[in-house]
């Protein structure tokens, strides 16, 4: 129970560190508004058209805006001498990891979910374009669908964060720690998908292997369960992926993998 607790301590010590930086906060506005701009200006009218006009954006804001709040979490807590006086204290690795990552997870939640409200506000009040296949299954959009693409994108941007964690685990310096994340960033958003493209034009493998292959990059991985989980129930037809287990597995792992690393170096970096 003791470590449970030092654990929350360490979380309600980070999220007061976010509430008192200006720049995250402004980030967390930015965020926001950006969604509900993109929900203005495409005049959904339902709320399947919603998901596809925000899962793009989703893809790019989402792991910015969680590296952002993430990549300096324990890096400026070394920088600053206060990573040596916190392992003076009866903290575990695990405790303190634990801690800081729930943290900095519950403020990105708060940031991304209140996006995803404020852009689903426009629905109920839009009078837009209605795709063909709502057309033809006009019982099949529901807010249910729409909270399918909320729930999947809060766990999104937990994996997200849990690389970041990562990254300011191992960062030594603050331009060290902003490569990282930089890098970071860019292999999310176009280094995984643009190498798993190259490895099928190039006959590396097998066009059986894609779904464990998209299962690989968390980016695909999450678009693929949006694709199976509001998509496919409306009857429309879907671009093959991979299933959702697989896909799940997948982000998890990412999640699991990264967590696990970052306890592991965070006293030796």
């Amino acid at each position: 129970m003791s470590s449970v607790r030092r654990a929350g301590e360490v979380a309600q010590r980070e999220f007061l560190t976010v509430l008192r930086t200006p720049t995250l906060l402004a980030l967390a506005a930015g965020y926001v508004f950006l969604l509900t701009a993109v929900a203005w200006l495409s005049v959904a009218g339902t709320y399947i058209a919603l998901v596809l006009d925000l899962l793009t954006p989703v893809e790019v804001l989402v792991p910015i805006l969680a590296f952002a709040f993430g990549y300096r979490a324990i890096l400026g807590d070394r920088e600053s001498g206060e990573l040596e006086t916190v392992r003076t204290y009866p903290v575990s690795r695990v405790s303190y990891v634990g801690g800081v990552y729930l943290g900095r997870a519950v403020a990105v939640l708060a940031a991304v979910l209140a996006g995803l409200v404020a852009a689903a506000l426009f629905v109920p009040f839009s009078s837009g374009r209605d795709l063909s296949f709502t057309a033809t299954h006009a019982t099949v959009d529901s807010p249910v669908l729409y909270l399918r693409f909320v729930f999947l994108t809060a766990a999104f941007a937990l994996v997200v964060l849990a690389l970041a964690i990562l990254v300011s685990a191992a960062a030594r310096s603050s331009r060290g720690g902003l490569a990282l994340g930089v890098g970071a960033v860019v292999a999310l958003l176009v280094g995984f998908d643009s190498a798993i493209l190259t490895t099928l034009a190039g006959g590396f493998v097998s066009g059986d292997s894609l779904t464990a292959l998209l299962a690989l990059s968390p980016n695909s991985a999450f678009r693929s369960l949006v694709f199976v989980t509001t998509l496919a129930p409306t009857g429309a037809s879907v671009p093959e992926g991979p299933a959702a287990l697989v896909a799940t597995v997948g982000l998890a792992g990412w999640a699991v993998v990264a967590i696990t690393a970052a306890t592991f170096v965070v006293w030796n970096a």
